[in-house]
């Protein structure tokens, strides 16, 4: 019997510990700070600044030190965010005559906001010494500049005797220029102000009562030099020479810039103070970011609870999968939050499984999960291209991984006296599904660094495997007011618009209207054409039914070309647009004639097609500010799709690239190119996930639009192309090296390229065109699964 009582006291334990850190982690303090002007002594009760955890509430003061002119911006902005989480008191300082609504403002008595502010910096430390010195440990003087990480300095500071007279921040010596000039000795440093420098009680108590003398006897116009002076000099003690407070206490040498772009670096998951933030949003920004590094802290700590908990309830003999059912004695349910509720802790059976490469077993071969091979290049057996450029989101991931691996092994790194640096991945295999999570089996390029007894640098290799589990998604709605007041006038408001889409709902397509098409971009569709006259009957079909019976701003360029192959194709084109023009022309009303009008730009009979030519034709017809749309005739869309070129193209911002959904041929999936003639477009999106119908054309960029004014500035085609291929291409790589505009490359699911046949002349094809053409041509024809099972049926008829 003593075994079962043991464990029932660890799961207990774990229990509780479980509970409570939900308790904490769901708990939200609310304060109102009294903001006043003060310029006497202080009582505690004035100022309610950061109200914490009575375990911390004493722990620090904070200091922060600004101008007139930033407090209602930077100081505002560190008051928001981690000001309000100190684990003690945050108070802003200014000068004599400042004012502010917004902070909690110390104003202090003969001081201006000159600079260098040095009266301002030891009047502060007089006035903090005088009003707090009896009710705080540690004393953080910062600037308006400065984020602080409230749980890592809490987690510092404890781990000090606050008694000792010690001085922390990061050293400074002054600059190459400044040495020698700084009246320091070679034995003295000073604490950088901008990271931030902190005093123990006893370093100000020290020092304070000879802060007067300090000030009538600058060396410097360095503030922070001439405290780190003062503090040497009364209170005995240097700032820490440690060199871990270059990282800690993080200084970006990178000015306005500095944390403007990625957050994810190991210096901001390191740091305790990032310093400079000189704009306010950026401050916001760098707040809920290292929010969420603690969420993501928080859930990582839930689950190992939930590994404890399910490893415990094991030697009791329950499954995992039973756990929200067990009990740890009569009416003692483990979990009495049940799945649903607000306070819900987790489902175990899913978070409390070990980590295991081989936690996941597929039922059969068709759900055994495939292993993608990364190195400098991804190598998928799932994709056309089975060698393609690591995506961006992968290679998020992969930093990411690798950052918080290292951060694991290097958790300890302090007492065993080492460091290991990431250099490099030298290989890894990836692999995932929606419900199992994601694997990975790493080998990483690592430097081992041993600074303690035999000091060495040493390379090394290990391997790192890596499991993320994925938890499902929860939906909970919550409403500020579970019982909302009847609004008549807005319940009016909807019925008016739900009759109104009713009545438009049940027009006929050409005189039904849609509010939202007011005012839009005109789309300007250029179409180069030789030929293809049935197909080109199929895609003015869908233009009439997408674009003219719909309203839609849209217009029509046709740069038509002779056939070799079927001469009076020419003329039955022109028949077919000429008939369309007069049809509709007259039913649309004059706002939309300007639109709607089909235009078709005629060629010599000697001239030989070349794409890049004809789009250049159409080019020429248009006003710089008009959006255009290169399109192919093999093309089918939807209004998704317009929508989505008019909201992704802005001038002189961004272009549009879509990746287009291609269809396979018909004849080796038995269907018949019968079944593309008639236009389906419900037909054709329900089929693309399935793998064997079409694939995401992700190699082709002959649909794009942008407007007229980008596509001069950047460059535009290169007419000198003939016959098939290469300009879109070419055109794509100049706009990703010019890298003043943002090209959006982005699946479209209302774009489907219909299955035709592609011809390769080798007369009329020079070898990269060549190339290319028999590339293609062989990725449409069918899918690797279809390919094969062909193969396994005639393979034996080649033999």
């Amino acid at each position: 019997m003593a075994k079962p009582k043991k464990v029932l006291k660890i799961i207990l334990g774990v229990v509780i510990g479980v509970l409570f850190s939900q308790l904490f982690a769901n708990t939200t303090n609310f304060c109102t700070p009294h903001f006043a002007l003060k310029t006497e002594k202080l009582d505690d009760a004035d100022f309610v600044a950061g109200k914490s955890t009575p375990r911390s509430k004493n722990l620090l003061f904070v200091g922060v030190m600004t101008a007139d002119i930033y407090l209602d911006t930077r100081a505002k902005a560190v008051w928001e965010t981690w000001g309000k989480e100190v684990p003690g008191k945050l108070l802003i300082f200014a000068s004599e005559n400042s004012t502010s609504k917004h902070v909690p403002l110390v104003s202090l008595l003969g001081t201006d906001d000159s600079y260098p502010p040095q009266k301002k910096s030891f009047t502060m430390l007089k006035y903090i010494h005088d009003n707090f010195i009896d009710q705080y440990e540690w004393f953080l003087r910062a600037d308006d500049d400065v984020y602080l990480r409230s749980d890592k300095i809490e987690e510092l500071l404890r781990a000090v005797d606050s008694r000792k007279a010690l001085f922390i921040g990061q050293t400074g010596r002054g600059t190459k220029t400044e040495r020698g000039h700084l009246s320091l000795d070679s034995d003295e440093n000073f604490c950088m102000g901008g990271p931030g420098m902190i005093m123990s009680r006893e370093t100000l108590k020290r020092m304070a009562p000879h802060i007067e003398k300090c000030i009538v006897n600058l060396y410097t116009t360095h503030e922070d030099v001439e405290i780190g002076r003062c503090v040497r000099k009364y209170a005995g003690v240097s700032c820490t020479w440690n060199y871990e407070m270059q990282v800690i206490f993080y200084h970006n040498k990178s000015g306005l810039n500095a944390y403007t772009g990625n957050l994810k670096t190991k210096e901001v998951h390191k740091a305790i103070t990032l310093h400079p933030v000189k704009q306010p949003d950026y401050m916001y920004n760098l707040h809920k970011y290292i929010h969420g590094l603690k969420v993501q802290s928080s859930l990582q700590k839930s689950i190992w609870l939930h590994r404890d908990i399910a490893s415990s309830m094991q030697e009791l003999g329950y499954s995992i999968t039973s756990l929200d059912n067990a009990t740890l004695g009569k009416d003692l349910p483990l979990f009495p939050i049940k799945k649903g509720a607000e306070r819900y802790l987790g489902d175990t059976s899913i978070l409390g499984k070990p980590i295991s490469i081989n936690k996941y077993q597929p039922r059969n071969v068709s759900n055994v999960l495939e292993w993608e091979l990364i190195s400098k290049n991804l190598y998928s057996h799932k994709d056309l291209n089975p060698r393609k450029r690591i995506g961006s989101s992968l290679k998020e991931g992969l930093e990411d991984v690798t950052r918080e691996v290292m951060e694991l092994i290097n958790l300890y790194s302090k007492q065993r006296g080492r460091i290991i640096e990431y250099r490099d991945l030298l290989y890894g295999y990836y692999r995932w599904n929606p419900i199992h999570g994601a694997d990975l089996i790493l080998d990483l390029l690592l430097i081992y660094k041993k600074y303690r007894g035999h000091k060495m640098n040493v390379q090394v290799r290990r391997h790192a495997y890596i499991q993320q589990t994925f938890t499902g998604v929860f939906i909970r709605e919550v409403t500020d007011d579970p019982e909302p007041k009847p609004n008549q006038e807005e319940d009016n408001k909807n019925l008016f618009n739900k009759v109104i889409n009713q009545i438009s709902n049940n027009l006929p397509p050409l005189l039904s209207f849609n509010r939202d098409n007011q005012d839009q971009a005109v789309i300007n569709f250029l179409m180069p054409l030789s030929g293809r006259y049935s197909t080109f009957t199929r895609f003015l079909t869908m233009y009439e039914d997408v674009c003219i019976k719909n309203w839609e701003a849209t217009r029509l360029f046709v740069i038509l070309y002779r056939s070799k192959e079927d001469p009076s194709d020419y003329e039955a084109t022109l028949r077919l647009i000429n008939e369309t023009n007069s049809r509709v022309y007259g039913s649309l009303t004059s706002a939309y004639r300007n639109y709607n009008k089909i235009t078709v730009i005629e060629t010599s009979a000697t001239e030989q097609f070349s794409r890049a030519s004809a789009l250049q034709k159409a080019v020429n017809n248009l006003n710089s500010s008009d959006l255009m749309l290169f399109m192919d005739v093999d093309i089918v869309f939807d209004q998704s799709f317009l929508y989505r070129v008019r909201k992704n193209t802005i001038i002189k911002k961004r272009v549009y690239f879509p990746i287009l959904y291609s269809l396979y041929s018909p004849y080796l999936l038995d269907i018949g190119l019968k079944t593309y003639d008639y236009i389906n477009f419900s037909y054709f999106t329900a089929n693309q996930t399935d793998g064997n119908r079409g694939f995401w054309r992700q190699f082709g960029f002959g649909i794009a639009s942008m407007y007229k004014k980008d596509y001069n500035v950047l460059g535009g085609f290169n007419v000198n192309i003939t016959g098939w291929g290469t300009e879109d291409v070419a055109f794509f790589n100049n706009i990703v090296k010019n890298h003043t505009y943002k090209v959006i490359r982005s699946v479209d699911p209302g774009l489907i390229h219909i299955f035709h046949a592609v011809k390769c002349d080798p007369k009329e094809l020079d070898n990269e065109q060549m190339g290319m053409c028999l590339g293609t041509k062989g990725s449409t024809l069918g899918s690797l699964d279809t390919l094969q099972r062909l193969y396994e049926k005639y393979y034996k008829l080649f033999i």
